[in-house]
């Protein structure tokens, strides 16, 4: 029986947290440039290497945006129009992030799609006007490249990314082309339809189904739809995930937490 594969792309086939943290400062100065005029240098780095370590809470990139601001208003009390920034640390952040999220939305009076386009346009703007720099921000985790390209399994990307991003880096930077009619972006629904219309597509019937994510709270999504129990679900252990949630992922009977070194066999 021949197999296929719905990846993830962001902390499964592509560390991108560099860029998109980059990104969402460059946003965040544009969205909010009152807020960053008492910050400098130092500040902007903390908060970028702050960033890598909240990362496991981002669903969709413009969250990127608001863990910049919610970071900024931790260190700078006297700007802060946040009701739960006071005493707050990472943490906090890792632990509640799906309560604190539309608390701030509120509090700072925001629209997820303004952020989303405001995100993808900073990002755009990056792109055309230095392509080698964007690129060189993010990195496909070791051994990805060659997996993809020599893959024998069908193979769908699945990913709360815009498509052009991942399109873009899959033939820059893996140097794979994935035909963009497999490609399902930020926009196409979520994960969980993308795998019911994958599953109903008449040339699928009789393959094995593998979903690769990241993200436990999606993979627990999938496993609350009973008519998805054809997917075998695999855990990345390398992505941005966090320990706890490893040692949960392991506990549940339906989730494969998995390796890089096994996934990129997987693949083959």
């Amino acid at each position: 029986m021949s197999d296929l594969y719905a990846l993830d792309f962001d902390g499964v086939l592509c560390d991108s947290c560099g860029e998109s943290s980059l990104s969402a400062l460059k946003a965040a100065k544009i969205r909010w440039p009152d807020l960053f005029k008492g910050s400098d240098s130092a500040m902007e780095q903390w908060i970028i290497d702050q960033m890598h370590v909240v990362r496991p809470v981002v669903e969709t990139g413009y969250e990127n945006l608001l863990l910049v601001r919610l970071l900024l208003e931790i260190q700078i009390p006297s700007i802060r129009k946040s009701s739960v920034a006071a005493g707050l640390t990472i943490e906090g952040i890792l632990e509640n992030w799906s309560k604190l999220k539309p608390v701030i939305m509120e509090d700072w009076n925001e629209n997820r799609d303004a952020l989303i386009d405001l995100f993808g346009k900073v990002r755009d703007e990056w792109l055309e006007k230095d392509l080698s720099s964007w690129i060189g921000a993010n990195r496909f985790y070791p051994g990805i490249a060659d997996a993809l390209k020599f893959a024998s399994s069908k193979l769908y990307i699945v990913t709360t990314k815009q498509g052009r991003f991942a399109d873009a880096l899959l033939r820059e930077l893996a140097g794979v082309a994935i035909p963009s009619d497999r490609i399902y972006g930020l926009g196409t629904g979520p994960k969980v339809e993308v795998l019911k219309l994958l599953q109903s597509q008449p040339e699928h019937k009789g393959l094995k189904l593998h979903f690769v994510e990241d993200r436990l709270a999606t993979l627990k999504n999938v496993i609350k739809e009973p008519e998805l129990d054809g997917w075998s679900l695999y855990l990345g252990n390398w992505g941005y995930n966090t320990q706890k949630e490893r040692e949960e992922a392991a506990s549940i009977p339906r989730i494969h937490v998995l390796e890089l070194s096994d996934f990129s066999k997987k693949l083959k």
